[in-house]
């Protein structure tokens, strides 16, 4: 049975059925964070983060929430156990932390001249306007993918995407990194043996360094634990100025 019929289910299951809060277990409606827990979300103001030890090639990264309790457990949720609604609320919250590290981090690039939509020629004044943010999600390992049915990373990013273009702002996602090599899961590992264990996993997809040659590249990825994944997107994109993250596990 594939993930996109099991949501479905879980969908028409969270109508009749009563259901806890993604972050307290708290009653709520059709599993969805309760006031609590929104407040939470609602509350988190991005900021610039560090790792306890930074690693080579890290670009400045903001984060909103900290990886703990109500946080923690929404995006367990969201990423592990299906709950697809609240990629909304978390994408959101990642919004904010994207346009707060691209604002710190970009400038605005020069436009070709356009009338009704089309170049026009010569003598008309050139005009200003900011680049487009584009958010390039950090790639899960596909087998990771596969058990859960869908990729939380992208799918967040698309909400936050979509935010930032209601409010005015071009933005969208190019998922143009890939694994070119098997890594192994990452829990437990040191910062050192994450940083090996990523060493040269991640390339860019044909094509990439064009798609990305209009607007302002900021990485996005859920959790920032030692800097290591974000430090080899950066390489592989040939180096980024700015990355944001829903939250961290550690801080200074």
């Amino acid at each position: 049975m594939s993930r996109t019929w099991l949501g479905l289910r879980q969908e028409l299951a969270d109508l009749v059925l009563p259901v806890g809060c993604a972050g307290c277990g708290r009653p709520c409606v059709r599993a969805r964070l309760c006031e609590e827990c929104s407040s939470v979300l609602n509350g988190a103001v991005p900021r610039r983060v560090r790792p306890s030890r930074v690693p080579s090639g890290l670009p400045q990264v903001y984060g909103a929430l900290t990886y703990t309790d109500e946080a923690r457990a929404a995006l367990l949720a969201h990423k592990e156990r299906g709950a697809l609604g609240l990629a909304a609320p978390l994408g959101a919250v990642l919004a904010r932390a994207v346009e707060r590290a691209s604002r710190a981090t970009g400038t605005s690039a020069p436009a070709a001249p356009v009338l009704g939509g089309s170049p026009v020629g010569a003598g008309c004044r050139s005009v200003r306007r900011p680049a487009s943010i584009l958010l390039v999600p950090v790639p899960s390992m596909r087998r990771a993918v596969a058990g859960r049915g869908h990729d939380p990373v992208r799918r967040m990013a698309r909400e936050a995407a979509a935010v930032l273009r209601g409010e005015g702002m071009a933005a969208q996602v190019l998922p143009v990194l890939c694994l070119r090599r098997r890594v192994v899961d990452q829990a437990g590992l040191s910062a050192a043996e994450r940083t090996a264990n990523l060493a040269g996993a991640l390339e860019m997809v044909p094509g990439g360094v064009r798609l990305l040659g209009g607007g302002r590249v900021v990485l996005v990825d859920d959790v920032m634990t030692t800097g290591a994944t974000l430090a080899e997107a950066s390489r592989a994109l040939g180096g980024v100025a700015a990355a944001a993250v829903l939250a961290v596990r550690s801080v200074e």
